[in-house]
């Protein structure tokens, strides 16, 4: 293939935690859900309703690892806390809310909810959660991604592809306006690329791995206030930047009021497999 039909896989990312600090990893195991352990785990309220960086921006400062078969959470000034992959022994489940979906849950440590409720010194007592055995999410989106797409506890799609060009673009016209310049944990991507355009990806269909396997790019990732979470302070931007240069930048085809950036994609055909940073892919048009 030409380079001009060739990109390349840049950084790949897990986040096992929903809206925890994400692990950049030189090779991982993709699935149909998703890359292995990714949204495996999230944080929710006492009426079992999900909670991200939206509500409480500080879940940005807390650092994950997989490392010996167990999920390790750390922060500074706060030690650390671990957590078995694969939990052991009967645990009593419930009824968990993200969106519009509700889940079957189970606590996955009273240790580890514990931990976290410390270090973000929430106002009410958060649990980490993870599914219930044999539990399956509701697909809500069937007209975007498939009736047979499933994810964990991510947003929308199994995977959020991101293009570095794109973010090269929106960096430049942030300096233009002598607004600090962004790295792309603020987008939270799985799967970083180059070798496209600036915001090409939003015009192109998939993108093949040498193993016959591809990530379909199925639409446009609105984007929303977390992009303005500083992800080494906690902290939200007061000028809401970078989403307001991002709205002018690369609005929603439906809304140009909303932000677009990196796109929602799926694994075709739904088989597991493995894939390593450096790795090439061919551009679908």
């Amino acid at each position: 293939m030409t380079d001009d039909n060739c990109a390349k896989i840049e950084k790949l990312i897990v986040y096992p935690v929903k809206s925890l600090r994400g692990i950049e990893v030189d090779q991982w195991p993709l699935t149909a859900q998703g890359l292995q352990y990714d949204r495996h785990w999230m944080l929710v309220m006492p009426n079992g309703r999900f909670v991200s960086q939206r509500q409480l921006p500080r879940m940005a400062l807390i650092n994950t690892a997989i490392y010996n078969e167990s999920l390790i959470l750390s922060a500074e000034g706060h030690g650390e806390v671990r957590l078995p992959l694969i939990a052991s022994g009967s645990r009593t489940g419930f009824s968990a809310s993200i969106w519009r979906d509700e889940c079957d849950v189970v606590e996955a440590g009273e240790e580890a909810s514990a931990w976290l409720n410390k270090v973000l010194q929430t106002p009410k007592p958060l649990r980490l959660v993870n599914m219930a055995d044999g539990f399956i999410r509701p697909q809500s989106h069937p007209q975007r991604f498939g009736e047979h797409t499933f994810t964990a506890f991510a947003d929308a799609a199994p995977f959020l592809v991101a293009n570095s060009a794109s973010l090269d673009r929106l960096n430049q016209q942030l300096t233009q306006h002598s607004i600090s310049t962004v790295d792309m944990r603020r987008f939270r991507p799985n799967v970083i690329v180059s070798g496209l355009s600036a915001f090409e990806e939003h015009k192109v269909q998939g993108l093949q791995h040498h193993d016959g396997l591809t990530l379909k790019l199925c639409d446009h990732c609105e984007r929303c206030i977390m992009t303005t979470i500083n992800p080494d302070s906690g902290e939200k931007d007061k000028a809401m930047e970078p989403y307001k240069t991002l709205v002018t930048l690369n609005p929603m085809p439906d809304n140009t009021k909303a932000a677009a950036f990196a796109v929602n994609a799926i694994l075709e055909p739904p088989k597991s497999t493995i894939w390593k940073v450096g790795d090439e892919l061919s551009i679908q048009r």
